[in-house]
């Protein structure tokens, strides 16, 4: 199966309310114009360099979001160009995002990360420290990033009752979060494994990866 193919079987999947983020991490740049060709234009890289690099080299209508656990000291590598940033997992994050953001003169879209899974390894705020987050002033006074919704990664396991149980308790709690933010709008969870688990339960964005480019390098 080529990338078209595997890109056009999984857009059929998808109903139309559902975001499709390709996870291009570290596949080179011919197979992201291969998608691009067949009409993706949203791109997740995990590494701010190469994310970087290959947003120098490839068409500017590309929406690069960043989707892996992100360091302070590289949002300013990014921060001209990145359109959503999905792990967000603390106010200092966010106002580092805030403070590079506020250079270029941009707005930066975010996803607060949530940690649902059971394991220990996952980042993520929980229920308690959103809803702290959301009243906090520091976070009232940003002005160069946008929440617009929420993110969140299951438990790595075979067990789909479990996965459906975490990724349910997630749209209950952005649900039940989106008035304190003054509405939330994106739901990211789902991932090659999972997704068709992940959208029965309501979310509005996946991020897939081997189904489209194969194993990864």
């Amino acid at each position: 199966m080529t990338i078209k193919n595997n890109l056009k079987r999984i857009k059929a999947e998808l109903p139309p309310h559902v975001e499709l983020v390709a996870v291009s991490k570290t596949k080179p740049k011919e197979d992201l114009l291969e998608a691009y060709g067949a009409g993706q234009r949203i791109f997740g890289e995990n590494k701010v360099q190469e994310m970087t690099r290959k947003w120098e080299a490839l068409p500017k209508d590309i929406e690069w979001h960043m989707i892996g656990h992100l360091q302070r000291n590289k949002v300013k590598y990014m921060a001209p160009f990145v359109a959503l940033v999905h792990g967000v997992d603390s106010l200092k994050l966010l106002k580092e995002i805030n403070k590079q953001a506020q250079k270029h003169q941009r707005v930066i879209s975010c996803l607060l990360q949530v940690h649902i899974a059971e394991e220990d390894t996952k980042f993520g705020f929980d229920e308690a420290e959103l809803a702290a987050l959301a009243d906090d002033p520091e976070f009232k006074a940003l002005q160069h990033v946008n929440v617009k919704g929420l993110m969140g990664m299951a438990t790595f396991t075979d067990n789909m009752d479990q996965v459906r149980r975490e990724f349910r308790g997630l749209k209950q709690l952005f649900d039940a979060l989106a008035p304190k933010f003054g509405g939330l709008e994106t739901l990211s969870m789902g991932m090659s494994g999972d997704y068709a688990v992940a959208i029965a339960e309501g979310s509005t964005m996946v991020r897939i990866g081997s189904s489209i480019f194969g194993a990864r390098n």
